[in-house]
């Protein structure tokens, strides 16, 4: 791992970062992406494709090798929306097509403190944290919103031998404004999915061009389409890595990603804008689809680090130092934290918030993260705690089809020597002494949630924590 500029080499683009206007952001979000699967991480050429923009925005910024999100789609949405464990906002379990609940009004999103704050906002792709009025994204923040309710499997329906349209559920796109109604438009199928992230792409630039004419700073929250089964190439990529369909898909992931960069040079943006690229959880496990975590082992709907780590990039010119590496851990929730301070607004201090503002850390000036650890869930089961290097796990489950194993005595597993987790045990070190650190963490959590109790899944859209 490459090591922190020196500190000193950081005050003045701290100082310069001060005297600019407020920065834009743009979060591209990956759709179960794991860590094997793109260059700059164990991907790339040995996946069949190489990722020259990402691997670029890389060089440009700072990559998190240690990068946690939640371990579903649904709940790592909602964290990042919200700075809160899934488990407090009665997200912590993915929405399925007839699931009520999703997030209640009480909760502040980042897109609703950003909009306060003068910012345009748009939300592309898919929500997955509530389905129903007073739960869309331009209920929480959005000024405008195109993508699927749930999840992009519904895209198979139509293909589904034993699915009849006439009886059974239809799932379709939706497009909302801010204050008005969101509609229906297409019906979600498989090649309508293929061919989405172009109208990402179009909608993302007509907003990006109306707030910069505008004279507005935007927060810009991108969910890409893949690699979420089922991964089919636009028919420009189709056949063009010589290597499958999987290797196609990465292909068009980078180009993609690299139009929306484009675009922000366009507009001559880029330098006050804030990128993160990250995956929203471990990688695909179903086939003919299935993904890779790289050195890790695991997918998401699983306690494995191939679950608990996804990639994660942040590119900040003149704050954020360039070509730097680090394993220090980053929960995806911290992000809300971070983001929103950066841009000057303030953290709701009415509620507990869980994610770390992580500035000091990602600005260089300290060489340690915030945080030490978290405390991580399957639905309402927690399953373990990490610390630095260490997991402490209590409930095991190793692949998505496996099933949950609850330990008698829980595991204690080294990273740095068992990355792969094979040994629940470090012999002859059992490394015990980490349940101190374990068991605040666990204190921590559990006089926060005596402070303010956990909304129930499916709560009411009107439910108040603790009313």
């Amino acid at each position: 791992m490459k090591h922190l500029l020196p500190l000193a080499c950081l005050t003045l683009a701290t100082s310069l970062a001060q005297a600019q206007s407020k920065p834009n952001v743009v979060y591209f979000l990956v759709d179960n992406l794991g860590l094997g699967e793109i260059g700059c991480y164990d991907g790339g050429i040995t996946r069949g494709a190489g990722t020259p923009r990402i691997d670029r925005l890389a060089e440009e910024g700072m990559q998190l090798w240690n990068f946690a999100p939640e371990t579903q789609c649904t709940p790592s949405r909602s964290a990042l929306m919200t700075g809160r464990y899934s488990i407090r906002s009665g997200t912590h379990t993915v929405a399925l097509a007839g699931d009520g609940g999703g997030l209640v009004a009480w909760e502040r999103t980042m897109a609703e403190v950003f909009s306060d704050n003068g910012y345009a906002t748009s939300c592309v792709g898919k929500w997955h944290i509530g389905a129903s009025d007073g739960r869309w994204p331009t209920d929480n923040g959005f000024d405008e919103w195109y993508g699927p309710a749930h999840s992009y499997d519904e895209a198979l329906w139509v293909e589904d031998p034993w699915y009849d349209p006439e009886r059974d559920p239809k799932s379709y796109m939706y497009e909302g404004v801010k204050g008005g109604t969101t509609k229906e438009t297409v019906q979600l199928t498989r090649e309508v999915k293929r061919d989405l992230d172009l109208e990402y792409l179009e909608r993302s630039k007509a907003f990006i061009e109306r707030s910069v004419a505008d004279d507005r700073p935007f927060f810009l929250y991108f969910n890409y389409t893949l690699m979420h089964m089922p991964n089919d190439p636009r028919p420009e990529f189709k056949g063009r890595s010589g290597h499958g369909d999987w290797a196609d898909c990465i292909m068009q992931l980078d180009a993609d990603f690299g139009r929306l960069l484009d675009l922000l040079e366009e507009a001559g943006v880029a330098e006050n804008t804030i990128v993160v690229f990250s995956g929203d959880n471990g990688p695909e496990y179903m086939e003919p689809w299935r993904g890779d975590a790289g050195r890790f082992v695991g997918s998401y709907f699983t306690g494995m680090e191939g679950s608990l780590r996804t990639p994660c990039i942040i590119r900040y010119p003149g704050v954020v130092p360039a070509h730097v590496e680090s394993n220090e851990v980053v929960h995806i929730t911290d992000m809300y934290t971070t983001l929103i301070n950066w841009t000057g607004a303030s953290v709701p201090k009415d509620r507990v918030i869980d994610g770390l503002d992580q500035r000091a850390f990602l600005e260089g000036r300290q060489p340690n993260s915030a945080r030490e650890g978290f405390p991580y869930w399957m639905g309402e089961t927690m399953y373990g705690v990490k610390w630095q290097n260490f997991k402490v796990v209590f409930v095991a489950k190793e692949s998505f089809a496996a099933p949950e194993k609850k330990l008698a005595t829980p595991w204690v597993i080294n990273l740095d020597v068992d990355p792969k987790e094979e040994k629940p045990y470090n012999y002859p070190y059992l490394h015990t002494w980490t349940m101190a650190h374990v068991g605040r963490i666990l204190n921590e959590f559990g006089t926060s949630v005596e402070k303010e109790p956990l909304i129930p899944a499916g709560a009411a859209l009107d439910h108040v924590p603790g009313k």
